[in-house]
């Protein structure tokens, strides 16, 4: 599952094939500041993104996974 920092945040996105087929689905978890090194804050537990979409590949979801992890974290950023 790729990783990258934005801001504040730690942000993993995923491609996951869907059961019994060819399609594929956009996953996010993005995690939030925690004092202790071995423990991460879940601010966006992992669950599906783009939920009436699927992708022909992995690739695809995981590129419409970070764009989707990219949007929450603007619009959380322009709440505050």
């Amino acid at each position: 599952m790729p990783t990258e920092q934005v801001g504040d945040y730690e942000v993993e996105y995923a491609g996951v094939r869907l059961i019994g087929g060819e399609e594929w689905v956009a996953q996010v978890a993005i995690f939030g500041h925690s004092t202790n090194p071995m423990h991460r804050n879940p601010v966006f537990p992992v669950q599906r993104v783009l939920p009436d979409q699927t992708f022909a590949d992995e690739k695809a979801a995981e590129q419409g996974a970070r764009q989707a992890a990219h949007d929450l974290l603007e619009k959380q950023t322009a709440r505050h």
